[in-house]
């Protein structure tokens, strides 16, 4: 799970005693080692978070007990945005995520003898499909995209890859120009979710784009010659999430596509695409680079919400 960094609210570092900054530090070595920055900073924003709530209560580390805990879920359930509106299931999700690792770290380190984490259970959520372009949205996405300019190249090899690929849009904003070869139709993909490298095949659609943008997109960004980045910004930086997400969703509103479309709308569509075609599900693991199976399945539910359509359309007892 990739954490963002939680919202500021009230004091997030607290007063922690010298031992629980210890602690905390080596808490801290091991998120870098074992996830990726984003993660790592996620889970260290919502620790934070929670050693403040904890020191004003009076309470240290060490004597937190699983009603404790209880009773922060139950804080967070009462907590309001600048807005007036509750935080999402899905935050307190994270939060809990956070410190369930940090008990989990101190137990296993033997810091606690217990893990007053451990019969805590996670806040349900309903789990809801992902939106999905059909292929003949994808293709009406890329046809809008009709210029031979370097932002026209750049937002068809941008989009063309992330169909191609179903790179996660951190995957993408960090490619190097050395991580692809066109010639193999082929790109690395370095330190991805869980701070694995993995080969990922590239369509022929997505190579000659890229080989476009190469030719006569890039060298004409600030910094083509500095920085290794394929992709390059308009000011000639590394792209934010944000402005990704903005430029794919300029190109879906053009092509009167009405869904909420982002980067990773890409990667769930190539992967029902494939499962549709008949792919295998172990395929379709690798090339998203899925460390569990489990995650892959989702999909096979994508496929069962189509039978039920088709059923209702086509079954003589269906309507």
């Amino acid at each position: 799970m990739t954490l963002k960094p939680p919202p500021r609210h009230g004091n997030q570092r607290g007063r922690v005693s010298a031992k629980t900054a210890r602690l905390l530090a080596l808490y801290e070595d091991d998120l870098h080692l074992r996830f990726a920055e984003r993660t790592a900073e996620g889970y260290r924003g919502h620790v934070l978070a929670f050693l403040a709530w904890c020191d004003g209560r009076g309470l240290g580390l060490v004597q937190v007990k699983a009603a404790d805990i209880a009773a922060h879920q139950s804080d967070l359930l009462a907590l309001r945005k600048d807005d007036g509106k509750p935080y999402s299931i899905g935050f307190q999700q994270n939060r809990l995520s956070a410190i369930k690792s940090l008990f989990r770290f101190l137990y296993r380190r033997s810091f606690l003898l217990t893990d007053p984490s451990a019969l805590v259970e996670m806040p349900r959520t309903v789990k809801r499909l992902p939106t999905i372009l059909t292929a003949e949205e994808v293709r009406r996405v890329l046809a809008a995209i009709k210029g031979k300019e370097p932002r026209d190249l750049r937002a068809r090899a941008i989009i063309e890859t992330l169909y191609s690929t179903g790179l996660r849009v951190s995957e993408l904003r960090n490619l190097a120009c050395y991580d692809i070869d066109t010639e193999e139709r082929s790109l690395k993909v370095r330190q991805g979710k869980g701070g694995k490298d993995r080969y990922v095949p590239l369509t022929k659609a997505a190579a000659r784009a890229i080989d476009a943008y190469l030719a006569f997109g890039r060298a004409h960004f600030e910094s083509a010659k500095t920085l290794p980045n394929l992709f390059l910004s308009d000011r000639g930086l590394r792209f934010s999430v944000f402005v990704l997400n903005t430029l794919v969703q300029h190109y879906a509103q053009k092509a009167r596509v009405k869904k909420h479309v982002t980067c990773h709308t890409f990667r769930h569509s190539v992967a029902t695409h494939l499962l549709k075609n008949r792919a295998s599900i172990r395929h379709i693991q690798a090339l998203l680079g899925h460390s569990s199976l489990q995650s892959t399945e989702r999909y096979l539910h994508l496929e069962i919400s189509d039978l039920k359509d088709v059923i209702a359309r086509a079954h003589p007892r269906g309507r």
